[in-house]
């Protein structure tokens, strides 16, 4: 994950954005892709628009680039109304997932290309295009066509491409969707690399949750054309602001129950005969509201005796057990019949597992592992 400043200018509330939507909507006939969305992105910024297929994330993206006209609402660039203003007019540029290199060209003058169109000097040319090609690192691939070079290295001619015109702000449309995983997540440190290098204002797209934790600065996970929860990865992951966010980010397991509050604390009463799940929370609940409990399965506990002392204690037996080399995670039906995942570090290496299927097990974690929502 990028590392925001000392001072986030999302936290400064006399901070100009780079970008402001402002009540945008988009409709396609009575379909609804974009529903009022407020957003600021600040400058220097990676930031990430992620949510599953239909959120709406592309369309949001593609008003932002001029592809797209919204049907209410306003987009403001560096306090510019974009409203009229065609795409080549913008101070942006977009990288597509298919990345769009032209075949015949060699990688100098696929990255030269927007250069020469805007008519600007040859020396003047030939020095960003070559600053472009060392930022990259490809300064031994310069005279190659796309199809002699890698998918990752035709990744990196896109991205020059894109960067050479030295945008405002950088668009990036499922910009590694094309590269398998090995190779994704090597491109996704050199992305952050390059966007710090630069200075240039990144908005991604992706599905990928975990690459849009390991490379933005501030995430906005969107649902059916609205935008759940604007933060960063940290706090999406370890404080999501409602079930949906929850859920969608990483694993978690999500408990329902009904609130009994007390002081600084909430016990949630989940199910006839079970003690009562205490958790640590700034949540003003009603006695007897519904409320849920998520927690992370690497918070959750395993033990095959019922431990002394712990705040939340849940007996149950292993269902299945997925090994999955640095870690292990244990699918535990507890009483009700839901099923709770446990995972563990497997730091050493073993000849067996500790626990078995269809072993008596109890599941702990305590009061702040978990956190409490109300939808």
């Amino acid at each position: 994950m990028n590392a925001p400043a000392d001072t986030a200018a999302w936290d400064d509330p006399g901070a100009k954005p780079l970008i402001r939507f402002k009540g945008v909507t988009k409709r396609f006939g009575s379909f609804t892709a974009i529903d009022r969305i407020d957003l600021d992105i600040f400058e220097s910024e990676f930031f990430a628009l992620l949510g599953p297929s239909g959120c709406g994330k592309t369309t949001l993206m593609r008003i932002l680039a001029g592809f797209e006209t919204p049907t209410e609402g306003s987009i403001h660039l560096d306090g510019q109304d974009l409203a009229g203003t065609p795409p080549n007019k913008r101070s942006t540029n977009m990288m597509f997932q298919s990345y769009a290199l032209f075949p015949h060209l060699s990688v100098f003058d696929n990255i030269a290309f927007g250069l020469r169109r805007d008519r600007l000097p040859a020396d003047e040319i030939k020095a960003r295009t070559e600053e472009m090609i060392a930022l990259v690192q490809l300064n031994d691939f310069a005279n190659r066509k796309p199809h002699q070079i890698s998918g990752g290295q035709r990744q990196r001619v896109a991205l020059a491409r894109a960067l050479a015109k030295a945008p405002k702000l950088l668009l990036l449309d499922e910009p590694l969707g094309a590269l398998d995983k090995k190779l994704r997540r090597e491109t996704q440190f050199e992305l952050m690399d390059i966007q710090e290098k630069t200075g240039t204002t990144f908005v991604i797209v992706t599905h990928d949750q975990e690459e849009a934790m390991t490379v933005a600065t501030r995430v906005a996970v969107m649902d059916h054309g609205r935008i759940a929860q604007v933060a960063t990865p940290t706090e999406i992951y370890e404080a999501p602001n409602s079930t949906y966010v929850a859920d969608f980010i990483g694993d978690v397991n999500i408990v329902e129950g009904r609130a009994v509050p007390e002081d600084g604390t909430v016990s949630i009463d989940w199910a006839e005969g079970q003690p009562s799940l205490r958790c640590a929370t700034g949540l003003k609940l009603e006695k007897g509201a519904t409320a849920y409990v998520a927690i992370r399965p690497e918070k959750v506990s395993i033990s095959s005796g019922q431990p002394d002392g712990s705040a939340n204690a849940v007996p149950g037996k292993v269902l299945d057990i997925a090994y999955l080399g640095n870690v292990s995670t244990y699918h535990v039906e507890i009483p009700g019949g839901q099923v709770i995942k446990a995972q563990t570090a497997n730091t050493d290496r073993v000849t067996r597992q500790e626990f078995t299927w269809e072993d008596n097990v109890w599941l702990h974690w305590s009061e702040s592992a978990g956190i409490v929502l109300e939808r």
